[in-house]
């Protein structure tokens, strides 16, 4: 007995794909959507099509953009000088949002993770080396490059790929700069993990 109309079993079913979208989130989601103004309905769809429609790859540091670049890279008060490595565009919202970084990115889409068969071929590794070989013949977009901060998540998978990178790249950049981790603000000592408390020691700075 179909107690869902099908067209709505298929739009749950499409919403459960969302990362941190469960089945009952999507249900609820699904019937928000039949009850909503028709006229916010297609103002969703139409979003959705020109999201895919629109959006393309920064060919300097591979952000999401609507242009050949994007408004990061065009920007003329960004420092040139330093380039901060992330996972994914995501993260630079993160750091954006700190306020501090003034430099430029490059965005990996992804960690070397070998049981996902993700390995350095499947991530932007190569154009990065690209860029910073540009840049130490004095030419291209990575010219004049004095630091890279490799900004990849404190897990195994981050870890590997930091350390992959800083091999590859050391020859090519005079500092390369791991971004700091350890207890956050606010936390207790006596509840953090090792990884974490070794990774506080590590980083630990002069008052």
């Amino acid at each position: 007995m179909q107690i869902i109309p099908t067209s709505v079993e298929r739009l749950i079913t499409e919403l459960e794909k969302l990362p941190g979208i469960g089945p009952k989130s999507a249900s609820r989601l699904a019937f928000y959507l039949i009850k909503a103004d028709p006229q916010d309905v297609d103002a969703l769809g139409e979003s959705l099509l020109q999201l895919k429609q629109g959006i393309q790859h920064c060919r300097t540091c591979f952000n999401f953009a609507e242009s050949e670049q994007c408004a990061l890279c065009a920007s003329a008060g960004r420092d040139d000088h330093v380039i901060c490595v992330v996972e994914d565009p995501l993260d630079i919202v993160a750091i954006e949002r700190a306020g501090t970084f003034k430099g430029k990115y490059h965005v990996l889409h992804g960690a070397i993770a070998p049981i996902e068969g993700i390995g350095p071929e499947q991530l932007k590794v190569a154009e990065l080396i690209e860029r910073l070989k540009d840049g130490a013949t004095g030419s291209g977009k990575g010219a004049g490059v004095t630091e890279v901060i490799i900004a990849t998540n404190p897990n195994l998978e981050g870890e590997a790929t930091a350390l992959y990178i800083q091999k590859l790249i050391k020859p090519l950049v005079p500092k390369v700069t791991r971004l700091a981790s350890g207890l956050p603000m606010g936390g207790d000592v006596e509840y953090a993990d090792e990884l974490t408390l070794s990774r506080a020691l590590e980083g630990r700075r002069e008052f």
